[in-house]
């Protein structure tokens, strides 16, 4: 079945101008401040650590994937779908400007066929457990919710916001955070994957509450375990949009 899906999608439409659409919503992003020397090891080749004031976050991300086309292509159930991840933010300098981008120490989704062709393709670190999501609100605030089961325990990362939608200020912390727009993936010491992500500046909802239940460790290794005892220095809810992820391009130094 995976191998019929991924030579599915690599012959359905080679003329897609994108390797992927979608629109990515309501994305709960919670940012913590690390060390830089903790992901000195995940950087890849051509890039360095982007920094925001001198200071070095990673963000547990939790967002729907909604009407998503792989080369232009709609899969039956394989449209609407969770994805939580990890992931840190560097940079690129290239043709006299700097590329900002993010790497992924770890992608959740629940369906296996992503997984595949994630991994095999952009040599993504996608992983494929259980999952569910929930939105509710009232006259005064939205709340959402995302789990995922790893190890036979339920995580679950929830923010509760006000309605009104508002601007993301230029220069802010939550700009850093959002206007990340290039993926890149640490192929082997000498070889780097590139990819593009496109898509309009983000407007946001302001948190009122937030709940985090979430064993790093078990999720994301022993390298992250300290986040366990550590608080987010801000959360954020990025209402999100249309999206296109563009074919990779190998860096090679």
């Amino acid at each position: 079945m995976l191998i019929a899906t991924y030579f599915y999608f690599l012959t359905a439409n080679i003329n897609s101008d994108s390797f992927l659409t979608a629109e990515w919503k309501n994305l709960a992003l919670f940012n913590y401040e690390v060390d830089p020397k903790i992901l000195e090891k995940y950087v890849p080749l051509g890039t360095e650590i982007d920094l925001w004031n001198n200071r070095c976050y990673v963000s547990l991300v939790g967002f729907m994937f909604e009407n998503t086309k792989v080369l232009g292509i709609k899969v039956p159930f394989h449209i609407d779908f969770e994805e939580v991840n990890l992931r840190f933010y560097v940079k690129r300098f290239e043709n006299g400007e700097w590329k900002r981008g993010v790497v992924f120490i770890k992608e959740t989704v629940p369906k296996t066929a992503i997984t595949f062709i994630a991994n095999t393709l952009y040599n993504e670190h996608y992983q494929t457990n259980e999952m569910m999501h929930y939105v509710s609100d009232n006259k005064e605030t939205n709340s959402f919710v995302y789990q995922w089961k790893n190890h036979n325990k339920w995580n679950t990362i929830k923010v509760k916001t006000g309605k009104e939608e508002l601007e993301i200020d230029l220069n802010s912390e939550a700009e850093f955070i959002t206007e990340h727009y290039f993926g890149y993936t640490k192929y082997n010491k000498d070889t780097t994957f590139e990819y593009e992500v496109t898509h309009p500046r983000w407007e946001q909802l302001a948190i009122i509450d937030y709940k985090i239940d979430v064993d790093f460790e078990d999720n994301y290794g022993k390298d992250f375990a300290f986040l366990n005892e550590s608080k987010p220095v801000s959360t954020f809810l990025a209402i999100g949009s249309k999206i296109t992820v563009e074919n990779k391009k190998k860096i090679k130094l």
